[in-house]
């Protein structure tokens, strides 16, 4: 097992970025998406010719479905075997769009609009499933779902939540929706829709942008059912003003890991029921007994955690791990391992240093304490850190500056992946692994050490490239795309990919770029 020391300086590139063993997968194109964008977009802002952020496939042996969703709006149902899709749902209602909601935000260049969703774990029984939205509380319109072009939908009786409150102007409120379809092989909704939750936001970047369930978790286990929901700190946490402890505040849920339970009828014995009455909070969450905090926090300190996944490890359950992707400021992108009751430091430490008031960098201090934060002004003890295990720095250059999401693969189709966590970057494309045992080695709470980086190649339409970029761009303009490179250009060398990996049920692994609108199967890999 080999771990490297993260150098704490500016000038050093990338954290624990190794030179070899490589590794070439293969790719091979497996759906073309609805455009949503536009192939004449100026810049970066509109240019991006489908927003498909999360790919995930319908639970149930045999279904042959994967969703897939569009920040401006759609969700998708992608036939695995014809490779077509049907707009199951559209959040889009804006003045002349089809969609149910009215206040939808969207922003070309943030996360924004029809975030994330996923399938609740006894979905194949009861039809629910969950999503998150981004909605703009000034525009003038209702916040109450419309069925007039998706007549399945019943919206009677649909109330809208009490906006949990976070510190500073609100901009933005976040939403999560629980859907109860009726009918599972229908083609568009056809059932009932509950709001759990909305939750401001005093900043328009790193919203609310993830929701997870354990899969490992059984019927009568107490994590059964039970959703974990990653929630950036709206851009709070590097500004100068009173705003900026937002992410260590415990009377705050921006900048946090949330563990809730949905429904109301499960675990009663073992939860009490939220302010609203809309879902429940296990009792064993780590401040559900602590005066002035809240209650739903499982973990906090994060700048924007905006992919969570767990790793299953079938050999050992005792290694199974939550595992939060965060988007640093402006120098280092991490890996987190998510522990209960645990603090990433965010606004007073990235990646593996100390983050100071004016946002430089230093090296931690020798007692590496912060104080455990309840609200603006009563403090209860302190804590260490938990720093990553992954950080790579930015490379301005090479266009390194924002992490995607990863997976450790655990499938069958590609034996030489198993094992390894695959990761890239968001912007150029880049695909790095480690290895899972490494990754756990380096949480030991010591920034200096971290896993391993190794390089991906991408084998494709027999040519091999280091990033998703270039093919990105052939896409692009196969489909029209009217820019001499990829969209962002201006501001990322190369373009900007828009990458995102996905994961089937199988545990087979695919690559999302919006740039292009493509999705593209992971069937190969080999050592180089």
């Amino acid at each position: 097992m080999r771990l490297t020391s993260a150098v704490p300086v500016l000038a050093s590139i990338v954290c624990g970025l190794a030179a070899s063993p490589g590794l070439t997968i293969e790719i091979k194109d497996y759906a073309t998406m609805p455009m949503t964008g536009a192939v004449d977009g100026p810049g970066n802002s509109a240019g991006l010719l489908a927003r498909i952020n999360f790919l995930r496939e319908e639970p149930g042996g045999g279904r042959k479905r994967l969703f897939v969703n569009d920040l401006n709006g759609p969700l998708y149902i992608l036939d695995k075997t014809t490779k077509k899709t049907t707009t199951y749902l559209d959040f889009n209602g804006l003045p002349g769009r089809p969609g149910i909601f009215h206040r939808l935000a969207i922003d070309q260049l943030l996360a924004s609009g029809f975030i994330s969703f996923e399938f609740d774990p006894d979905y194949v029984h009861n039809g629910k499933f969950y999503t998150i939205h981004l909605e703009d509380p000034a525009l003038p319109a209702s916040s109450v779902p419309d069925n007039k072009n998706f007549p399945g939908l019943n919206t009677s009786g649909y109330t809208v939540t009490p906006p949990i409150r976070t510190f500073g102007t609100t901009e933005r409120e976040a939403v999560v929706i629980e859907w109860t379809d009726a009918n599972l092989s229908n083609s568009t909704f056809e059932g009932t829709v509950r709001e759990l939750m909305r939750l401001e936001y005093s900043g328009r970047i790193h919203p609310m942008a993830d929701l997870i369930f354990n899969p490992a978790a059984r019927p009568g286990d107490p994590d059964w059912r039970v959703m974990y929901i990653a929630t950036g700190d709206g851009g709070n946490g590097e500004q100068t003003s009173s705003v900026r402890g937002n992410p260590q505040r415990l009377d705050m849920l921006v900048g946090k890991i949330l563990r809730i339970i949905p429904d109301i009828k499960e675990h009663i014995d073992r939860s009490t029921l939220s302010e609203n009455g809309r879902y429940r909070i296990p009792k064993d969450n780590p401040f559900a007994s602590k005066s002035g905090a809240r209650k739903e926090i499982w973990a906090y300190g994060l700048r924007n955690p905006h992919r969570l996944t767990w790793d299953v490890d079938p050999s050992n359950g005792a290694n199974n791990r939550l595992i939060a992707l965060v988007i640093g400021l402006s120098t280092w992108e991490t890996v987190d391992i998510i522990h209960k009751g645990a603090n990433y430091g965010y606004s007073l430490r990235e990646g593996p240093q100390q983050l100071n008031g004016d946002n430089s960098l230093s090296s931690p201090p020798e007692n590496d304490v912060i104080p455990v934060r309840i609200d603006a002004a009563k403090t209860g003890g302190t804590v260490h850190p938990t720093y990553p295990v992954i950080a790579y720095g930015h490379s301005r250059d090479a266009g390194e500056i924002a992490i995607a999401n990863g997976f450790v693969y655990r499938g069958n189709a590609i034996p030489a992946l198993r094992g390894k966590f695959l990761f890239g970057d968001i912007t150029s494309g880049r695909i790095w692994w480690a290895e899972m045992k490494e990754m756990l080695a380096a949480d030991d709470g010591d920034p200096k050490t971290m896993a391993e980086m190794h390089d991906v190649k991408i084998a494709w339409n027999g040519n091999v490239y280091r990033a998703m970029a270039p093919i990105d761009e052939i896409a692009y303009h196969t489909r029209g795309g009217k820019a001499e490179h990829l969209p962002g250009a201006e501001r990322v060398p190369g373009g900007r990919s828009d990458l995102r990996l996905a994961m089937d049920a199988g545990g087979e692994l695919y690559i999302m770029t919006k740039s292009d609108g493509m999705i593209r199967a992971v069937v190969g890999a080999a050592s180089q």
